[in-house]
């Protein structure tokens, strides 16, 4: 019992310092932008997200649970790539009492806004993330757009008028819109291209007492990857282990810098 109540403590600890944390941090690169980026991931002990078949990711624990719901609490949205919303249908709303008074007295809406990043378009309007009570916005393509059309479920469709998206016309328009604090929700191949972009500011990953292993199981940041003397860099701001899991958090130092010909 002394060893559970210790556990609770710790979790409650976890969320004040998520909430109470005010440390941002600018990246030393070329480009300067206002809005601040996020990726909050959870990963197993051998930096997996998912198992080989990329089921639901259900191995956190409740500490890690409400990590997450602090973080999404502490942003003006959040975004989510097309395949995390195909595996598990939904996305996570605001339910702690706390949380939600936090962002009353800030100004803030119950709830951030809940970016569904897909160039393509192609998701399912019976998915029950269409039936929660938040706040949704599609970014997308021209095809995506045309693909989507016109029916309901998001209330804003923010079009990046290129093939692919790109990220330094997408942030413009999101900052446009009030965005100041982004955060990121995976999943692997987002990130890569956020980061291959210079556009994550910091991780948040906790790693969880699971290997998983497998070539297939995605991890944080998956695509073609960065060689290692390009690679971004990454400073660590803080390590706490809460039970059998570890907190990390790091900040961006360095971008990707693009290969020499």
């Amino acid at each position: 019992m002394p060893q559970i109540i210790e556990y609770l403590h710790l979790c409650k600890d976890e969320v004040k310092k998520s909430i109470n944390l005010a440390e941002y941090f600018v990246k030393p690169v070329q480009q300067m932008k206002s809005m601040h980026t996020t990726v909050v991931l959870a990963m197993s002990a051998d930096g997996k997200i998912a198992d080989r078949v990329r089921s639901p990711a259900r191995f956190p624990s409740a500490c890690d649970q409400a990590h997450l719901e602090a973080q999404v609490a502490a942003m003006d949205a959040v975004l989510l790539g097309a395949g995390t919303l195909r595996a598990y249908g939904t996305s996570l709303p605001i339910t702690s009492p706390q949380l939600l008074q936090q962002r009353q007295q800030h100004n803030q809406p119950p709830q951030p806004v809940h970016i569904v990043c897909s160039g393509s378009g192609q998701l399912d309007p019976q998915w029950r993330f269409f039936q929660q009570s938040l706040p949704r916005w599609l970014l997308t393509t021209p095809v995506g757009a045309s693909c989507w059309g016109q029916r309901p479920g998001f209330a804003q469709q923010i079009v990046v008028p290129t093939e692919s998206i790109d990220w330094a016309i997408a942030f413009e328009q999101l900052q446009q819109r009030g965005i100041e604090k982004l955060g990121i929700l995976g999943g692997g191949r987002l990130v890569a291209s956020l980061l291959q972009g210079g556009c994550i500011d910091e991780l948040k990953l906790t790693v969880c007492p699971i290997l998983l292993g497998g070539r297939s199981a995605p991890t944080p940041i998956e695509g073609t990857g960065f060689l290692a003397d390009l690679a971004p860099r990454l400073a660590l701001i803080s390590c706490r282990p809460v039970a059998d899991e570890i907190f990390l958090h790091y900040r961006v130092k360095i971008s990707p810098q693009p290969a020499k010909n």
